[in-house]
């Protein structure tokens, strides 16, 4: 994989973290279209349903840290 490519998706995974995490905390997250119904609304605005989504948060920056971490040495060096 170009080393460029992979350094754009890796940023973009650390981001997406980043913004997994923080979001369901924001006071962007309250006032959404979705509120609307009042079955999801209390679905979306349950703790543990914000935690979840904090987590997987939490996952995809740990993954992108991994994928900085573990990178396939070049064909070269493998032989």
């Amino acid at each position: 994989m170009n080393r460029t490519l992979r350094i754009a998706l890796l940023l973009l995974w650390v981001e997406l973290g980043i913004l997994l995490i923080l979001l369901p905390w924001s006071d962007w997250w309250n006032v959404n279209y979705f509120l609307r119904y009042s079955g999801f609304a209390m679905l979306i605005q349950n703790a543990y349903i914000r935690g979840a989504i904090s987590g997987l948060g939490v996952i995809n920056v740990l993954l992108a840290v991994q994928g900085f971490r573990n990178r396939t040495l070049p064909v070269a060096a493998r032989t």
